[in-house]
C-alpha cells in the first residue's frame, strides 16, 4: 500500500509546501499536468524523481487552454484514479 501524497488546494498552501521543502535544502522538481493521468504523465514523474529529492505534480484543468468551440466542461477529471497513479509513484505533493 503507498503513502498518499500530501494535497495542498491553494497557492498559498503551496507556497508554503515548497517553502518546506527548500528549508530542507531539497531539490524540488514540477510535473504540471491537468490530470487524467497516462502513461506518458507517469513516465515525466519517473524522471523528475531521478532528477530531484522532491516531485510535486500540479493537476489544473485550466479553462484558457480551451479553445471557444472545446469543451472545457467534458475534460475528464479523474482525481481519485491520478492520486492512486501518484501514490503509486510515491510523489511528495499534489
Amino acid at each position: 500500500m503507498s503513502r498518499s501524497p500530501m494535497v495542498v488546494r491553494t497557492v498559498p498552501a503551496l507556497r508554503r509546501a515548497v517553502e518546506a521543502l527548500r528549508a530542507r535544502k531539497a531539490t524540488v522538481a514540477l510535473v504540471p499536468t491537468m490530470g487524467a493521468l497516462h502513461d506518458g504523465h507517469v513516465s515525466l514523474v519517473r524522471l523528475a524523481k531521478r532528477r530531484a529529492q522532491k516531485v510535486i505534480v500540479s493537476i489544473f484543468v485550466n479553462p484558457t487552454q480551451f479553445a471557444p468551440t472545446e469543451d472545457f466542461g467534458s475534460y475528464p477529471r479523474t482525481w481519485k484514479a491520478d492520486v492512486a497513479k501518484l501514490a503509486a509513484e510515491k510523489v511528495d505533493l499534489i
